[in-house]
């Protein structure tokens, strides 16, 4: 049955209206297309976004793209002032409208509602249903918010909603690049002013360190207290106190690598997180005997990476040689006890989602991890070459490969960071291409359910294609947008990096 609207009202009835302004012009809506009226929530940025969409919101659990109304009608965007309301709408589905200030709620009797089009006076971008006489003798506008959406936003092909489990496509081994298929992927991070690391497998997540956390009363010192993931409590240990090392006041920079040791979660706070990394196996030593017979902190490593031709040594530990025997009993004896509940992520591989979180800004994106080769510092030497797009910063040698490097900034349109000490490189691999992202930061190693990846909602053709999925971590308020690793390029700069493939090179020599 089609939804009533304004023009369609019947001639005795009254229908209600909320009325809000934008600039000097009064405007209104359907009181009953109105779930609430709120401040307008903290967005993420939706990259290739029409300029309308202000972003995607977490109101209460659900995910909103959030709309500026002055941009939809051709208007020039303000800052946020005191008056500024977000007015939240269902008409399908929900959407936040942004307006300058909500006025009143009003009941209009039938008689007074202009419908004729030719009576109706729209200006320039305005889409309208009807238009009436306000109380103070001014006009005020209906208006037809799906024709203005529908203008704004190229709608989909709506072939049938995607289920959690599609929207995150992992890249299967076979589409894989053979240069990444011999590798062994560590998470690597620093303790004291050395890089330690566990194997990416034994990593469930890497967040930053929660400034809430529990003292637990005539604990170790290493025992740095518990802290809530995600509604489960989280047990945070020193990796410097089971290192052996003496312990330091906390610094921002502190990262929490949760693991599992006999199906227990453990939080270690490491002193910073450093990069993913692909090691070469032939290049994975054991650890010497006269070390692996001692019993202090060097006997917790299990093997070490010599990285960049011997110049960087990387001690890769095991979660259970970190813990002395007496507690790696207690732990493997009661691997069910409710005092320490394993958190949701803690599900079986099969219905787990791997993710990288990157930042931009103040965004956070997200690829699927089986697409990242490694995460590295952004190189000092990036040979730039002539007649490319500007997205392109250049090639760099990468362990014997030439290697394209993009400025995600400049691929977004966004500003050039005023400093870039903390810029990583993402190496991402697709079925065609290899190549180095840079982006701001790297945040976390997330591992969530699948069934709390959401699809994105359906806007434009082209962030359908970019944004696979959207993680809404409601209790930290963080909303993460899943990226697509194909589509992070268009097809023309797609054609680009195919002269870098591996065969085309050596045709070019």
């Amino acid at each position: 049955m089609p939804e009533p609207s304004a023009d369609r009202v019947e001639p005795d009835a009254t229908a209600r209206f909320l009325t809000f302004r934008i600039d000097q012009r009064t405007y209104a809506v359907r009181a009953d297309d109105v779930t609430e009226v709120v401040r307008v929530p903290p967005a993420t940025h939706v990259p290739e976004g029409p300029a309308a969409l202000v972003g995607l919101a977490n109101l209460r659990g659900s995910v909103l793209p959030v709309v500026s109304l002055r941009r939809m009608i051709g208007l020039d965007e303000i800052a946020a002032v005191r008056t500024t309301r977000a007015v939240v709408l269902n008409i399908g589905s929900p959407v936040a409208l942004v307006v300058d200030a909500v006025e009143a709620l009003v009941a209009v009797a039938a008689s007074r509602i202009e419908s004729r089009q030719a009576e109706l006076g729209a200006d320039a971008g305005e889409a309208l249903t009807g238009a009436f006489e306000g109380v103070d003798g001014h006009a005020v506008k209906i208006l037809d918010v799906r024709a203005l959406l529908d203008a704004t936003f190229a709608q989909r092909a709506r072939t049938g909603h995607r289920g959690p489990r599609a929207v995150v496509r992992s890249v299967a081994p076979a589409q894989r690049l053979d240069t990444a298929a011999t590798v062994d992927m560590l998470v690597t991070f620093d303790v004291a002013g050395q890089e330690f690391a566990l194997a990416l497998d034994a990593v469930q997540e890497v967040l930053p360190a929660q400034a809430a956390r529990a003292s637990v009363p005539r604990a170790e010192s290493l025992v740095l207290g518990i802290t809530s993931l995600r509604g489960a409590l989280l047990p945070m240990l020193s990796l410097r106190g089971l290192l052996g090392f003496p312990p330091v006041a906390a610094n921002p920079r502190e990262k929490i690598v949760v693991t599992k040791v006999h199906g227990v979660q453990v939080g270690l706070v490491a002193d910073a997180a450093r990069a993913i990394l692909a090691a070469d196996p032939a290049l994975i030593d054991p650890v010497p005997a006269v070390l692996a017979a001692r019993t202090g902190g060097e006997s917790r490593i299990r093997a070490i990476y010599r990285g960049d031709g011997g110049r960087r040594l990387v001690s890769i530990l095991a979660p259970e040689q970190l813990f002395r025997d007496d507690v790696m009993q207690r732990l493997s004896s009661r691997p069910d006890e409710p005092a320490t509940p394993m958190t949701e992520t803690a599900a079986t591989p099969t219905n787990e989602v791997n993710l990288l979180v990157f930042r931009l800004g103040d965004d956070e994106f997200a690829l699927p991890i089986e697409a990242v080769d490694e995460v590295a510092p952004v190189p000092t030497q990036i040979t730039r070459l002539p007649r490319t797009p500007r997205f392109l910063e250049g090639v760099i040698n990468l362990r014997g490969t030439v290697l394209p490097v993009i400025d995600q900034r400049r691929r977004f349109d966004m500003p050039k960071l005023a400093d870039g000490a903390g810029r990583r490189l993402v190496v991402v691999a697709t079925g065609r291409h290899r190549a180095g992202l840079i982006v701001d930061s790297v945040s976390d190693v997330l591992r969530v359910r699948a069934d709390a990846v959401e699809p994105a909602p359906e806007l434009t053709d082209d962030i359908a294609r970019l944004v696979r999925a959207v993680i809404n971590l409601e209790q930290s308020g963080r909303i993460v947008l899943v990226l697509d690793p194909a589509e992070l390029l268009t097809r023309a700069e797609q054609r680009l990096l195919d002269s870098f493939r591996p065969e085309n090179l050596q045709d070019a020599s």
